[in-house]
């Protein structure tokens, strides 16, 4: 088993690039650009009418965003989770921890105690899927108990794991492991990428082994596979460099999962209120904001509080302006959708039977 302190000094070194670092995507982005959400001059709505009430990994959230997965196993992290899960409650959203591997080394518990300051937030572990396959569902339930989480997030990220000195080689088995642990972890399983999405194939063989939530973790946000290159040896940076844009756009993520029966959360370069609202149109059941929620509270909690403020109006904003009362009226409302998205979009996909134009 890896040597927790080194572990630690890894997780030390993600905070710090995610927070300030150079870790965007260099050329792709997320393809927010190319939504368009026709405009309703005629809405017949109050803002007080919209309901942003959904239902993800089997709790109720008052606004459809989840702080998505970043840190832990540092004693910064202690805070830092602290804050953005306090942040979760006030506003009805969703919080999940970064990888909480360190537990499974038995050497490090900092930063994954919440539930004192989000008693009632929907609170979701995180794991690797190359750890969960090593472990028995018991001791991914100890994890979960340990940390108070309602459900477990199995991330898949092989191109980090390429990128990463001492990273994983090997990704047999994943699938099997997904199975079994939907089959016997006896709370909800969330699959998810870390920033290269998942696509229509693979979220089909995700369905049939039993997955019904997703995150697509897609490509435009943060690039874990530059996170890794700036980590790496001067000679081992170039590999890194290579695969530094790689990845399936949130955005082409999201549509090209519509119409499996799947729950989607939409991460991956969602900046705003507008960026999410096109998400959740895509047909996403959330969205999953990680990067300007981790800088805005490094500005303090006051302003997280506000940037958290600002996504919800920004939502709110959208969902007035076509004319949308709930986020299932969303799901079913026409899109303009550019070219370089239509052409990562599977002809099956049920997005292109509301496109417009």
């Amino acid at each position: 088993m890896p040597d927790p302190h080194d572990i630690a000094s890894r997780k030390a070194d993600h905070l710090a690039l995610a927070t300030s670092g150079d870790v965007g995507f260099v050329h792709k982005t997320a393809l927010w650009e190319h939504v368009e959400l026709p405009h309703d001059a005629l809405p017949e709505l109050s803002v007080a009418d919209v309901d942003l009430q959904v239902e993800w990994l089997g709790k109720t959230l008052r606004a459809p965003f989840v702080i998505a997965a970043m840190t832990g196993g540092t004693a910064k992290a202690e805070a830092i989770n602290r804050d953005l899960a306090a942040a979760a409650e006030a506003h009805g959203i969703g919080f999940c921890f970064g990888s909480q591997r360190p537990l499974l080394s038995r050497g490090i518990e900092t930063g994954y105690r919440v539930r004192e300051v989000a008693p009632t937030a929907l609170v979701v572990g995180n794991i690797g899927v190359v750890q969960a396959g090593a472990v028995s569902a018991a001791r991914l339930r100890d994890l979960l108990a340990f940390s108070g989480a309602d459900a477990l997030a199995i991330h898949l990220n092989p191109g980090q794991e390429m990128a990463q000195p001492e990273g994983d080689r090997d990704f047999r088995g994943g699938l099997a492991t997904i199975r079994r642990v939907v089959a016997e972890l006896g709370v909800p399983v969330l699959v998810k990428e870390t920033g290269c999405g998942i696509s229509r194939s693979v979220g089909e063989r995700l369905v049939a082994a039993g997955v019904r939530w997703i995150d697509t973790g897609g490509a435009g946000g943060t690039s874990w596979v530059a996170v890794e290159m700036h980590r790496a040896h001067p000679e081992e940076r170039a590999l890194a460099a290579r695969f530094r844009d790689w990845g399936i756009p949130t955005a082409a993520s999201v549509a090209g999962l519509a119409g499996l029966e799947v729950s989607v959360c939409a991460t991956g370069g969602v900046a705003s209120g507008l960026d999410a609202a096109k998400a959740l149109a895509m047909g996403a059941s959330c969205v999953g904001v990680a990067r300007p929620l981790l800088q805005a509270r490094e500005r303090g909690v006051d302003a997280l509080d506000r940037a958290i403020v600002a996504l919800i109006a920004e939502l709110r904003t959208a969902m007035v302006l076509t004319g949308c009362a709930n986020v299932a009226a969303l799901h079913a409302a026409p899109l303009v959708l550019g070219e370089p998205l239509l052409r990562w979009i599977p002809r099956s996909s049920a997005v292109r039977g509301r496109v417009v134009g």
